[in-house]
């Protein structure tokens, strides 16, 4: 991908996500994730229905007037996006792959975080950390963080999600708000997301393809595995073929909504033919109630 055609892209992707958080997400998305506390701001004049718990009774003294302390939300909250970009990532059977939604989506997150002025960082994985961007403010950021899931090209097509939580608590300190966006083609993680769920507010988020539930009936196909370079040769006319694959799929797929929800942790999982702006609102709204 040439500059202009970069630059293009980014630009495109922008817009679109923007317009989401400004209108959309930044509301829910500041809802939903609160700050650490409240700070002192200011003291004022006491108005009509101010909690008389607030009036500071020695500024109402000195001005023989009821006075009251503000208080405001401190957020200074930071949001770490774990993007999976392994092989098959790259799957897509319609007009896109999992890697343009996952895209979207954490460009969506990093603006509604932006817009609360939250601190935003990434970490770009495989089967090895493929990238880390430390968390930080601004626009510019956050256009890097995009033009890096647009064009970064990985060393490695497996998925290691164990890996990237335990890098993830060795680099984030201080707890942060952390969405994983995978496919989570992956099944042994579970000590290292339980100690991740206690420190961080965690959610995971998998997007799949409907097609990969299921192997069709087509004879003798040769298949390539995304995540190896190998390819097979598979009867899909064969009953048992079809109902391991589609056994091991559903396994994969409980193992990921079991553990998060074991933990403690928030899951959302759609199909790329749904809407990830519904999804992803109606997760918020759930977590306000």
């Amino acid at each position: 991908m040439d500059t202009k055609e970069l630059i293009k892209k980014v630009r495109k992707i922008e817009i679109k996500t923007r317009r989401l958080s400004n209108h959309i997400f930044g509301g829910e998305y500041h809802s939903t994730f609160k700050g650490r506390g409240m700070t002192f701001s200011e003291v004022r004049q006491y108005q009509f229905g101010d909690d008389v718990r607030s009036i500071d009774w020695n500024v109402t003294a000195r001005y023989n007037s009821p006075y009251v302390k503000v208080f405001e939300e401190e957020r200074e909250l930071t949001l770490m996006l774990m993007v999976d970009i392994s092989g098959s990532e790259f799957f897509g059977t319609e007009s896109i792959t999992k890697k343009e939604i996952i895209t979207e989506i954490a460009a969506t997150l990093a603006f509604s975080a932006l817009q609360n002025n939250d601190k935003v960082g990434m970490i770009m994985f495989s089967g090895i950390i493929e990238l880390f961007i430390p968390p930080k403010k601004g626009r510019s950021h956050i256009l890097r963080i995009i033009r890096e899931l647009l064009e970064f090209k990985p060393k490695n097509k497996l998925t290691n999600i164990s890996e990237a939580f335990a890098f993830l608590s060795g680099v984030i300190k201080k707890s942060a708000i952390v969405f994983v966006l995978s496919d989570f083609i992956d099944d042994d993680y579970d000590k290292t997301l339980k100690i991740v769920s206690k420190k961080h507010d965690l959610t995971g988020i998998k997007i799949y393809d409907k097609l990969e539930t299921f192997i069709p009936k087509m004879g003798l196909v040769p298949m390539i595995d995304s995540e190896n370079t190998g390819i097979s040769w598979i009867d899909t006319d064969s009953k048992r073929i079809r109902q391991s694959y589609s056994l091991e799929y559903a396994r994969n797929n409980e193992i990921f909504s079991t553990l998060f929800k074991k933990n403690g942790a928030g899951s959302i999982s759609f199909d790329l033919r749904e809407s990830y702006v519904k999804k992803l609102l109606g997760y918020f709204k759930n977590r306000t109630k």
